[in-house]
């Protein structure tokens, strides 16, 4: 299951405030009369983080967030949405980007997503230290690295990536990777569709952190109310 710590920020300006995440998965969750077991077992994501993130005290990523919308029955535009170039044109300056309330990774959104799509890309913007869990996965993946360093982790071996370096692999291989330098990184992440439905995202590593462990305070403080 996966556990993840909080990440903060400034806050916005009340003019400016983003929508609260946490209250509308909690609301959803009661709509459908589900208890934080129940998603929790559906989703994959652990009842202490669940309910941090229904508090708004964790902010989940795009793919755990996949995981939890998924379990709730909606799709990711239920909570997110970020707009789609028309034309499948993208300009550098009007690329539609997005993340989530006070997450810690920024998505650039490259795929135009018509009607038979297969692909699916985006630039993340990566913070030191960021870590990822080892998955497998339907479809595949290429990554490539605009800037900073990474190691990935995949099938057993470790390639300690730096600009410019790139690697294409089966989802279906065991990987993972991590930032672990003091400077964030920037990846060009691109997989085909079936890695990007909605139980498919919870799978990117790039989009799910390695889960800390959780104590038993926390543990006490997650029971379903």
């Amino acid at each position: 299951m996966n556990d993840e710590q909080p990440q903060t920020r400034p806050q916005p300006d009340a003019a400016r405030a983003e929508p609260r995440l946490g209250p509308a998965i909690r609301k959803r969750r009661k709509q459908m009369r589900l208890t934080l077991q129940a998603v929790s077992a559906a989703s994959g994501v652990s009842v202490g983080y669940l309910s941090q993130v229904e508090r708004d005290n964790a902010t989940p990523t795009l793919g755990t967030l996949a995981q939890i919308a998924d379990a709730l029955g909606v799709g990711l535009d239920y909570f997110v949405s970020a707009p789609k170039p028309a034309d499948g044109l993208t300009r550098a300056d009007q690329r539609p980007t997005f993340s989530l309330p006070h997450s810690a990774l920024g998505y650039e959104d490259l795929a135009a997503g018509f009607p038979g799509a297969e692909l699916s890309s985006y630039i993340l913007t990566v913070p030191p230290g960021y870590e990822s869990e080892l998955v497998q996965h339907e479809g595949e993946e290429i990554i490539y690295l605009l800037d900073g360093e990474i190691v990935q982790e995949l099938g057993g071996q470790a390639f300690h990536m730096r600009q410019g370096d790139a690697l294409h692999y089966s989802g279906d291989t065991p990987h993972a990777w991590r930032n672990p330098t003091d400077r964030p990184a920037r990846i060009l992440w691109t997989g085909t569709l079936t890695v990007l439905t909605p139980r498919g995202a919870a799978a990117i590593p790039e989009m799910t952190p390695r889960a800390p462990r959780q104590t038993a305070r926390s543990k006490t403080r997650a029971r379903d109310d």
